[in-house]
């Protein structure tokens, strides 16, 4: 699969690296230039990307930049994508800690339908509760009893799909977690949120979820 990856922080570079390790083609970008993605693409054989043109030909998108930067990516990034190209969201609204005040998601707006109006495109919530590091150490064959299980949010049903396919293949169960108006059942200081369990306890989770945003995820 050609996949287009936005992000090579920590999320972005181990999903890098296991998605070229599965043999998909993809490509990555960041905000700082290709020139700076050198010894990530001679690690894993990624090929290094300007943000405008990562998206182009793939079928999957991957968002995993700080919420603050979404509103600053290039208008029409994905124009030249698949036409059915689905968008997986990482990102995750941390207002004290790095992205400020963002109005719409202080008054109950989920972070990923923010992320969806600015970009122009359905969006798939998962990954924002992972721990970078568990996307390499903690991938487990299908049928494993010991598999982590994550939740997936969107509105796009197909787009959904593809990628609970493609965390399966990385390695993980998954766990329909709704629509992304339902997605702030995931979202940071949550019940599911970093928790490393199976597909019984994240559902359990995300069922004792409560819209309220706490203290600590508030501007």
């Amino acid at each position: 699969m050609k996949i287009g990856i936005i992000g090579a922080g920590n999320i972005g570079g181990n999903l890098t690296r296991r998605l070229t390790a599965l043999g998909h083609d993809v490509s990555v970008a960041n905000s700082r230039g290709p020139h700076t993605l050198t010894a990530l693409a001679e690690e894993t054989g990624a090929t290094p990307a300007d943000i405008a043109d990562v998206a182009k030909g793939a079928r999957l998108v991957v968002v995993t930049i700080p919420l603050k930067n979404v509103p600053d990516l290039p208008a029409g990034f994905l124009d030249g994508a698949d036409e059915d190209v689905a968008v997986l969201d990482t990102g995750n609204y941390y207002p004290q800690q790095r992205d400020g005040l963002i109005a719409e998601i202080e008054a109950g707006l989920t972070e990923s339908r923010w992320t969806e109006q600015h970009i122009g495109h359905a969006v798939v919530k998962a990954f924002n509760g992972t721990y970078a590091e568990d996307i390499i150490d903690k991938a487990l064959p299908k049928g494993d009893p010991g598999r982590v299980a994550l939740p997936v949010a969107g509105d796009d049903e197909a787009a959904k799909q593809l990628i609970r396919d493609v965390i399966d293949e990385l390695g993980f169960d998954t766990v329909d977690a709704g629509g992304i108006d339902e997605s702030w059942r995931q979202q940071p200081n949550t019940p599911v949120y970093g928790l490393r369990g199976g597909v019984e306890e994240i559902t359990e989770a995300l069922a004792a979820a409560s819209p309220e945003r706490t203290d600590d995820f508030k501007a």
